[in-house]
């Protein structure tokens, strides 16, 4: 059991355990999509370098917003640019250090108990499939990139009255294992946290929209220094073995 601190929210973003000076406390919000993965490396990088990492999970839209409401972070990982970029206008990253450190495949997934065969995507404008869930495609970044894909396929005004807004791909998940949902679009590595689900469609990662992870050092955070060593062990050899091992597809840190 890593021993990272995970939060919630961003009402409170102490120390988990004794108080923590802030030399040695590092505050990342990061995208729920790679809540786990983050979490080992986490652990790891506290092994090593004996400062705590505290994890405030959530919505990459939700924590682009506590940021501009000035949150007390020092590290922010969202799993796309353009919710990055919203912070970055803003004025709270260091653009320097905005880094693109992942990948990931989506896939449209369906109860593990449907006996549906899905030839494509374009299943989901036949009328015996009611509804899909999706992030929010205004806001949560698996939903923007399933918007994008169903635009690039000429599917999204046949399919919008179907869609089931999400506040994030865990949400869809549970919507398509309670089914509340036919089919639900997610990431790759989502599904290997949920008992019930299968995968119907995975969508070539040369076809779909282009998936990203970047993060970056905080601009008004108490611990800059200790930001910026924890993002260079998250694009180390170490780190990305972590991220591999969770399904991510990495990137060598590359800038955008």
């Amino acid at each position: 059991m890593y021993r990272s601190c995970i939060l919630v929210t961003l009402l409170v973003l102490g120390g988990c355990g004794r108080a923590q000076s802030p030399a040695m406390e590092v505050v990342v919000s990061a995208a729920i999509s790679i809540s786990e993965a983050i979490q080992h490396a986490a652990f790891e990088f506290e092994v090593a370098s004996g400062t705590t990492v505290t994890l405030n999970i959530g919505g990459s839209d939700t924590l682009a917003t506590q940021l501009i409401a000035g949150a007390n972070v020092d590290l922010f990982v969202s799993a796309d640019i353009r919710q990055m970029n919203r912070v970055e206008v803003d004025g709270g990253i260091l653009t320097a250090t905005k880094t693109n450190l992942l990948s990931n495949q989506l896939v449209l997934v369906t109860h593990g108990e449907n006996p549906r065969e899905f030839s494509g995507i374009g299943d989901l404008a036949e009328s015996n499939i009611r509804r899909f869930a999706m992030g929010d495609p205004d806001a949560v970044p698996a939903g923007v990139y399933a918007r994008q894909l169903l635009q690039l396929n000429g599917l999204w005004n046949a399919t919008i009255d179907k869609v089931v807004p999400m506040r994030n791909v865990r949400a869809v998940l549970a919507a398509v294992e309670a089914g509340n949902a036919d089919a639900g679009f997610v990431y790759r590595t989502d599904v290997r946290l949920a008992e019930n689900i299968k995968i119907a469609v995975a969508i070539p990662v040369s076809r779909g929209p282009e998936i990203l992870y970047v993060a970056a050092v905080t601009a008004h955070g108490p611990n800059e220094s200790g930001a910026r060593q924890l993002l260079d062990f998250l694009r180390s050899e170490a780190a990305t073995q972590i991220f591999e091992d969770y399904g991510f597809i990495a990137l060598n840190g590359g800038l955008p």
